[in-house]
């Protein structure tokens, strides 16, 4: 099954009815997807990956936003935060970078999510490639992402 398919897969086990779309010139950054889409780039859900102390975790962000770090460590408990190598990103979630989905992941990641996602009517995620996305509603990408939604820009 590839990507595509799990991130469908997922959506279904989670009751969500996602449109999956293609992009051929590419949904890589948040720019470049918010210009395929034709969406405002805070509308571009950034799937990173990060490992807070030792576990890694999933950090949805707007694309008009910058993390913050130390926020992230905060919201998971711990004390440290450190990215990932592509590698690491790979093995916690089955998928390379650009193409990070906030559902259908190959392990347990504890998720959480900006809340300036919530703002906007639809936000566009990865779709499990670096030229798919699809979209949905913030309300319901934070219950499918587990719940947790709060500060995390700089």
């Amino acid at each position: 099954m590839d990507g595509v398919d799990r991130v469908r897969d997922a959506a279904g086990r989670l009751g969500l009815d996602i449109d999956v779309r293609r992009f051929p010139e590419g949904t890589r950054t948040a720019s470049e997807a918010a210009r395929a889409v034709g969406c405002p780039i805070g509308a571009i859900v950034k799937s990173l990956i990060f490992a807070v102390d030792d576990e890694v975790v999933l950090a949805l962000v707007s694309g008009a936003n910058q993390l913050d770090e130390d926020l992230l460590a905060m919201a998971a408990g711990g004390r440290r935060c450190r990215r990932v190598s592509a590698e690491e990103v790979r093995a916690a979630t089955g998928f390379p970078i650009g193409g990070v989905p906030p559902i259908g992941l190959a392990s347990e990641v504890r998720e959480f999510m900006d809340e300036d996602l919530m703002t906007h009517d639809l936000v566009w995620a990865a779709a499990g490639t670096p030229h798919h996305v699809f979209s949905i509603a913030p309300t319901a990408l934070a219950t499918a992402s587990g719940g947790w939604v709060g500060p995390l820009r700089r």
